[in-house]
């Protein structure tokens, strides 16, 4: 319950505070902010038309990458942008529409990214469990059934964050201490009974991120089961080496959710900002990463990546 001495109508904006209690250092934040959306424009662009323009790498481990990169670069361009308006222009001013529009959308990229990575540990089940059948049971149309989960997920996930925030009628301020517009950061600063939406919140980690990260487990649990009855050390190499780009991305995603929860769920108690730069690293460290990750470690990539060098030192 949020018991408010004064109160304010719903505001036809908001003010997003950027980082509290580091805005002096706001234009330091942005070289970082700035370099993470060009790394990451760059490298999931080329990613996406490697894919396009090389015809054997339409199979369904690459395609999976493909909609990886999709993902990751709509990411940062829904997330970086404002907030380098926030650093560099002191724009800090947003409608209630647009913040419910960033509600809506910024983690729905994230679930979405989520469901990505289940898929695709899927995919290395499926190659190591069932590898005469892997294009049978991965066919085209199995991608396609399995992209649109992941959106119907994402969507019938966090449809209900703006709609629930749309229906608070009183705040204690406008001023969003947070560099966009998160649910449960409106819902704080929101006058009355926010149980329901506490719960709401729960309830999407556990659908999404809880619901991958076990099945994540349980697939590479399989995996190694199966790869350690493989009788040639060399042979199980080969087939774990197929698996190490995909866990180092899942590593890299899902380090910052778990460790902020293991941090609420010990009682330990960060500073703001501290807390505001580490829920930032779950939408702008991925994007960045993934594709140099998959990039160093694929062969083709990064036979790819080689040539394209190759040609413009030419």
């Amino acid at each position: 319950m949020s018991f408010c001495n004064s109160s304010i109508p719903q505001p036809l904006t908001f003010v997003l505070a950027g980082i509290p209690g580091l805005e002096s250092s706001h234009g330091w934040f942005s070289v970082p902010f700035f370099l993470v959306f060009v790394i990451s424009v760059i490298g999931n662009t080329t990613i996406l038309c490697i894919i396009l323009v090389e015809r054997s790498l339409h199979e369904p481990m690459f395609l999976l990458l493909a909609m990886l990169s999709v993902v990751d670069f709509s990411l940062v361009s829904v997330t970086v942008p404002r907030m380098l308006g926030i650093f560099w222009m002191n724009a800090k001013e947003i409608s209630f529409n647009a913040c419910l529009t960033q509600m809506f959308f910024i983690p729905s990229f994230y679930v979405m990214e989520s469901g990505i990575l289940l898929a695709m540990a899927f995919d290395r089940f499926v190659a190591i469990w069932h590898p005469l059948r892997y294009t049978t049971i991965l066919a085209n149309n199995m991608l396609v059934k399995m992209a649109l989960a992941v959106l119907a997920r994402a969507v019938a996930v966090l449809t209900p964050a703006p709609i629930l925030a749309k229906r608070l009628e009183s705040f204690q301020t406008h001023v969003i201490a947070y560099s966009y517009c998160a649910y449960m950061a409106v819902v704080q600063i929101a006058c009355g009974d926010i149980s329901d939406h506490i719960v709401y919140g729960l309830m999407v980690i556990v659908a999404s991120v809880g619901f991958d990260l076990f099945f994540i487990s349980l697939s590479y649990g399989l995996i190694l089961h199966a790869v350690f009855r493989i009788p040639s050390w060399e042979a199980r190499g080969k087939a774990l080496s197929t698996c190490g780009s995909h866990l180092c991305v899942i590593a890299l995603f899902y380090s910052p959710v778990v460790f902020s929860v293991l941090v609420q769920i010990l009682g330990y108690h960060m500073a703001p900002h501290l807390q505001i730069i580490i829920d930032n690293l779950y939408f702008l460290v991925p994007p960045m990463i993934n594709p140099l990750i998959y990039g160093a470690r694929t062969k083709q990539m990064r036979e790819w990546v080689l040539r394209i060098l190759h040609c413009r030192g030419d």
